[in-house]
């Protein structure tokens, strides 16, 4: 089910079904990279010694790029001489395919870095030129700028210099059909092409279209700005998948869910349109989109053909069946082939398809994303030490849910872990990622229990990350709980691990109460919420279990329970809902288990004592031996709540810890204003080939 994380229309709609077309676009000018014009160049020689890239330090060098939407970034002063060097530079990958061979060229920076470098050590020397724009426009680019510095370039590099031609030429392809993606999930999104009336000249606008892949702003502290916005004319927020003039109510996802031909226009791989009499209808992706759809199948056919190797037959399989499911809609043909390819069939790890529902209004929809992977053999440890306690752990969810709920037979996967090679579509965040992810979530493969589980682990690891998040929990802990402190990333991964594996357990989505789903039952958003607060829930709870019965150290499962109330801080700064009013499953889940470790005394608030960063007042102390019991009774809540399809308590238990206006909500202000002190990883993609 749905991924679990660490900290984290035009007039011519998609929906027009041809009745108008889209015009080509004109090509870029030459003078025109990654959407924006730059300055004359300067005169600066692409051979040029170090002292002339020792303008802006790095921080500010990869901020300044983010901003100008260059397709740059700077790992690191390797040899700390205060310039950046050829070899310290990071070409990213975009689904417009920028050129490496513009930027470097053989250890040598290419024919376009002298005139990006200028434009870089100008914006992060002297900020971007805004005078002269009506008031209005400057002030929305003042958001623009605002929201992006929320995120911090955070670079996932891939080298596959060295490897086979057999894998470049598979990557190549993959990377091609994840561009396709990316052009599905904008027609999802209803904003394809909508980059073309941003201004040319304003390059932070260019930037927040590519990264939030929407001209609406998400980050905390701009995501309600009405003037946030990457388009001049400011178009308020709508989907690609329901009618324009049907979404302008409140209660349209309501209204659609109660029609008579509800499982129809509901469906998860169908957008919602009318037919010639007026009616409402669902039409399947490969029929509304059909050209879009066949270039990607094309292109995984293409990686499919390439594949040589007997020892990658799995992969192979699966490429030819997603590319089948592209062209024919048989998503279900392709679940069974992705399942047949566990770690042990192939060193790719890849999920190209429509899955997770977050990202639209009504949380029915599955979104076209793109996960592409190498296989981590580091997750042997955690197979081996829950593989034979599937029955105990599906035993004791079973009991804390209680009747009607009976413990049934598991047969689920334990977590891969995978590197990520790159994340497109409705993977590819603004803002964080998706840790760990546990697919499909309809169909057989689905409901029989015989999905994939991965963990990605080369997210986070980075030391700016890790700098950043020690500062913000030192923001919000008091000294005496930062020995149970940790930024490595083994605690949270069997965190990670407990919660993907937990999807699999106890009343999921695919359990029904009086013949009814938990989306038919509780509504898309809610449900996603309880299905999203049962496995975090069940990560903290399973984690006590395996340290009472010493398959783990006490000081371990303390540890990772630090650690995951530290990810809750995070998610509660996020904010409870949408500028829409919609609910965020991951904020409100993180409420309700503070509110509920706050309430039973296992957390408190020492208003007088310094935060353990000797600078902030006020600090929460972890009573580590109280959390566990905490933890339990807000297990049989909510696995309570589910195997009844209890709406009531459902309601109940949002109201108590999210919505109500009492000294928790007073401290999830605090817990707001400092983690938000430190950017976001905006996480960046660069596959050297």
């Amino acid at each position: 089910m749905s991924p679990h994380r660490i900290w984290f229309l035009s007039a011519c709609s998609v929906l027009a079904m041809g009745a108008c077309r889209r015009e080509a676009r004109p090509a870029k000018p030459a003078s025109v990279t990654a959407g924006f014009p730059l300055p004359a160049a300067a005169p600066l020689p692409a051979e040029a010694s170090a002292t002339a890239w020792n303008q802006v330090e790095r921080p500010a060098f990869n901020r300044a790029a983010a901003e100008l939407d260059l397709p740059l970034y700077w790992r690191a002063d390797a040899n700390a001489n205060g310039a950046v060097d050829p070899s310290e530079v990071a070409v990213l990958w975009r689904a417009d395919h920028v050129s490496a061979a513009d930027w470097l060229a053989e250890e040598r920076f290419g024919p376009q870095f002298a005139s990006a470098y200028r434009a870089l050590a100008q914006a992060a020397t002297h900020g971007h030129r805004l005078e002269g724009l009506a008031p209005a426009e400057r002030k929305r680019r003042e958001a623009v700028l605002e929201e992006l510095r929320q995120g911090r370039p955070t670079l996932v590099e891939t080298d596959l210099r060295q490897a086979s031609a057999e894998d470049r030429a598979i990557a190549q392809h993959v990377l091609a059909a994840a561009a396709g993606v990316e052009r599905l999930f904008a027609r999802q999104n209803g904003v394809l092409d909508m980059d073309a009336q941003i201004p040319r000249d304003d390059a932070p606008s260019h930037a927040l279209f590519h990264r939030n892949q929407t001209p609406w702003c998400e980050a905390p502290s701009t995501e309600k700005d009405p003037f946030c916005n990457a388009l001049p004319s400011r178009p308020p927020r709508t989907s690609g998948l329901y009618p324009v003039d049907l979404q302008q109510g409140p209660a349209f996802c309501t209204q659609l869910a109660a029609a008579a031909n509800q499982k129809a226009l509901m469906a998860p791989f169908t957008a919602v349109v009318r037919d010639e009499a007026g009616q409402l209808n669902g039409a399947p992706f490969q029929t509304l989109w059909a050209a879009d759809m066949a270039a990607v199948a094309k292109e995984l056919q293409a990686a499919a053909d390439a594949v040589q190797s007997p020892a990658e037959a799995a992969f192979k399989a699966y490429l030819a069946a997603a590319a089948k499911a592209f062209l024919d809609g048989n998503w279900t043909q392709a679940d069974e082939a992705w399942a047949k390819m566990g770690s042990a069939d192939s060193h790719w790890y890849l999920r190209i398809a429509p899955d997770e529902t977050y990202f639209e209004p009504c949380s029915r929809k599955a979104g076209f994303h793109v996960s592409f992977a190498r296989i981590n053999q580091g997750s042997k440890r955690w197979h081996d030490l829950l593989e034979p306690h599937k029955a105990e752990l599906e035993a004791a969810m079973a009991t804390l849910a209680g009747p009607p709920y009976v413990a049934r037979k598991v047969a689920f996967h334990l977590p891969d872990f995978i590197d990520i090679v790159v994340n497109a579509g409705d993977s590819r965040s603004a803002l964080g990622a998706t840790v760990g992810q546990s697919l499909p979530n309809y169909g057989p493969v689905a409901s029989e229990g015989r999905g994939r589980t991965v963990a990605m682990v080369n997210l986070y690891t980075d030391p700016d990350s890790k700098q950043a998040l020690h500062g913000q929990i030192a923001s919000l802990l008091c000294a005496e709980t930062m020995p149970l402190v940790t930024t490595e990333p083994e605690p949270q991964l069997m965190s990670t691990v407990l919660h993907e594996a937990a999807h699999n357990l106890g009343p999921s989505s695919e359990y029904a109460v009086g013949g009814k789903t938990d989306e038919e039952i509780f509504g898309g958003p809610l449900s996603a919420t309880l299905e999203e607060l049962k496995a975090q829930t069940a990560a903290l709870y399973y984690t006590d279990w395996l340290a009472t019965r010493n398959l783990i150290g006490r000081k371990e499962a303390q540890m990772a329970n630090v650690a995951d109330i530290a990810w809750d801080f995070g998610h509660v700064a996020q904010g409870m809902t949408t500028p829409e009013g919609k609910p965020k499953p991951y904020s409100q889940l993180a409420s309700i288990q503070i509110g509920a470790l706050f309430e039973a005394g296992a957390m408190t608030w020492s208003a007088q004592q310094p935060a353990a960063n000797g600078k902030d007042l006020g600090c929460f102390v972890v009573h580590a031996d109280q959390v566990p019991a905490a933890v339990e009774t807000l297990m049989r809540r909510v696995a309570g709540i589910k195997a009844r399809g209890d709406v009531k308590a459902a309601h109940a238990l949002v109201q108590q810890y999210v919505e109500r206006d009492d000294a928790w909500k007073a401290l999830r202000d605090v817990i707001r204003t400092r983690w938000l002190r430190a950017p976001k990883a905006n996480f960046v993609y660069s596959v050297r080939m």
